[in-house]
């Protein structure tokens, strides 16, 4: 009986070590280094290729190095995203160090407003994946239509030869919790024998 206060108190710890760990956003630098926001080297190394294959959730923060003299973000339609008009954004960032927050699922547009640089591949496609939600059916999560700013798209949000992202895989931290209680009801079933 004396070792369940102490096995139920590190079982406690490590269910809110690993709960806490879940909520904290993640910082994703986009393109996966600094000095990835510039016209790509060649077709088959632009930034949708590493976007597709980089998972990206609700609460993550996107973040852009560049030079604010040379050099903007644009977050725009999926229109103004194809045709690379920089005219009417939906949200401008020149700070050289932007960050955004990602509030929605769905596909997020964003194009350079450095002129002509967008029509020589500057630009990318978020594709952020929904949320579990919790009860459900044990579904993998699926990408629901919109952008962060209501924007449905009608295609493809990438270049026709591309596919949208598998869902993501359970979060790892569902499985620490499972195996801590399943250990937690072991260890009491022995203690109480």
């Amino acid at each position: 009986m004396g070792i369940i206060v102490p096995v139920l108190t590190l079982v406690f710890l490590l269910l809110s070590s690993v709960s806490h760990g879940a909520s904290n956003p993640r910082m994703i630098l986009v393109g996966g280094s600094v000095g990835s926001w510039k016209v790509p080297d060649s077709p088959n190394n632009t930034l949708n290729h590493w976007a597709e294959n980089t998972r990206f959730k609700v609460g993550d923060i996107l973040v852009w190095k560049y030079d604010m003299k040379v050099d903007s973000v644009l977050q725009v339609t999926k229109e103004d995203y194809d045709s690379c008009n920089t005219a009417n954004p939906l949200k401008q960032y020149n700070d050289g160090n932007t960050k955004v927050v990602i509030d929605k699922s769905g596909p997020y547009f964003f194009i350079s407003g450095a002129p002509g640089t967008c029509a020589k591949g500057q630009k990318i496609t978020i594709v952020v994946l929904s949320e579990r939600k919790s009860g459900g059916d044990g579904d993998a999560p699926k990408v629901s239509p919109g952008s962060g700013d209501g924007v449905a798209p009608k295609s493809s949000p990438v270049t026709p030869s591309a596919t949208t992202p598998a869902p993501a895989p359970a979060p790892a931290h569902s499985a620490a919790v499972g195996l801590a209680v399943g250990w937690t009801a072991v260890i009491i079933g022995l203690v109480m024998a």
